[in-house]
């Protein structure tokens, strides 16, 4: 239920950070991914002058010199955090040269470097195996996957039935750990002409709207995880989980999400272990059940050994984005490297490229390979005897708490 206690007014500092993470949206419209604060302040940004990026990054320095003020140090730290990542995007609003690899650092708080071939040809020759074509040429992995990957297309007729019959089993499963309000709701739409593949929209209120790529085919074995991703309990899990806890308990500045900071990689990291967090490790075998149910055949045995085979795959994606934008090699290089360790087609490359060349979205990949990984190895932290019960906690602290990476680095530090 939603907190009784009236909001807290903010500090000085937090008004601040809002009314200047409010202007990015006025250089980049998309650049608040959400927010659900105080509606004069969003007028006051945007009834006033366009603001000049360079002026964006001297206020992100000046409040970073007020830190702590009133806040106490899990607060400031948080804020701080935020103000350095803004900063960086003011300096390139600004024009200004930064190095890629600098700007992924100042945005997510994670220093990224290529992935080594190696662990991708092991991936590949684990794949082989899910895939019963041990010692596959390049050639025909390829064709073995892009067979696989065709025969679990959901038809295009039946993706709405899948989507409402994984939204509602999901919902059922992290209301029962994680409870939501009675209010809460998730609307679906299909869109298009999209660099993504799904996206949240959180409206406040215990309210979201997730707009799935019509573009793209779905598959059986992906659908789950865009569910769990964009819904529960992923993005609109967490999103109701902290306007309850910490906006309710007075923590204003959770009341804006911003593309590029280090919400994001937390965010992500979060939604991508969702599925596995909710459902455990058999999630293929659950799946299969949800699927007969729609009279739909899926191997979920074989989708697990395909989806662990795949994860040694995680950082491809990075290594093109560093290939673009770090050692400065054209799209079609990139794109060639995609379709050779992803066995992407070549449309499949192409539409990975939008989103990994769009000038607000470049480093974002950062946050689903570098989320990704900090949070495994977090949640993995725990003794093997409670590791189940354990990480059902730490998931739940991820949508609860407004942790930021170095966070879960300095308690990584800890652990014995």
């Amino acid at each position: 239920m939603p907190s009784s206690r009236p909001a807290a007014a903010p500090s000085g500092v937090v008004t601040e950070y809002l009314l200047l993470g409010l202007a990015f949206d006025r250089l980049e419209e998309g650049f608040v991914d959400a927010y659900t604060g105080d509606p004069t302040l969003r007028a006051a940004v945007q009834n006033a002058p366009a603001p000049h990026p360079s002026r964006l990054a001297d206020t992100a320095r000046g409040l970073q010199t007020d830190l702590p003020g009133d806040l106490d140090p899990g607060r400031a730290a948080f804020i701080a955090a935020h103000l350095r990542a803004l900063e960086c995007s003011a300096r390139k609003f600004a024009g200004e040269e930064i190095g890629f690899v600098e700007e992924v650092r100042a945005y997510f708080d994670v220093d990224i470097a290529p992935g080594d071939p190696a662990t991708y040809r092991d991936a590949h020759a684990e794949l082989a195996v899910a895939l019963d074509v041990p010692g596959a040429t390049a050639e025909s992995l390829t064709a073995a996957y892009t067979a696989y990957r065709r025969a679990e297309e959901i038809p295009p007729e039946r993706v709405d039935d899948c989507v409402r019959a994984f939204s509602g089993a999901l919902r059922e499963r992290v209301r029962a750990v994680y409870p939501l309000p009675d209010s809460e709701i998730v609307d679906f739409e299909v869109v298009a002409d999209k660099p993504w593949s799904g996206f949240n929209y959180y409206l406040g209120g215990y309210r979201s709207r997730v707009a799935i790529n019509g573009d793209l085919t779905q598959h059986m074995s992906s659908l789950p995880q865009l569910i769990a991703h964009e819904a529960y309990p992923g993005h609109h899990t967490e999103h109701c989980r902290k306007e309850q806890l910490l906006v309710g308990g007075g923590q204003q500045e959770q009341t804006i999400f911003l593309v590029n900071t280090p919400q994001c990689l937390m965010a992500e990291g979060l939604a991508d272990h969702a599925l596995g967090a909710i459902i455990g490790p058999d999630w293929g075998i659950w799946a299969a059940e949800i699927y007969a149910d729609l009279g739909l055949r899926f191997d979920g045995r074989r989708a697990q050994r395909v989806g662990r085979a795949t994860a040694g795959l995680l950082g491809v994606r990075q290594d093109a984005a560093l290939m673009l934008h770090d050692q400065h090699r054209d799209a079609d290089t990139a794109a060639e490297f995609l379709q050779r360790w992803l066995l992407a087609p070549p449309e499949r490359a192409h539409q990975m490229l939008r989103f990994l060349t769009s000038p607000l979205w470049r480093a974002y990949i950062s946050t689903y390979v570098e989320g990704y990984r900090l949070l495994q190895q977090w949640l993995d932290s725990a003794a093997p005897a409670i590791a189940g019960a354990h990480r059902t906690t730490r998931f739940g602290r991820l949508l609860d708490e407004p942790l930021i990476p170095a966070s879960l680095r300095a308690e990584l530090g800890a652990t014995p």
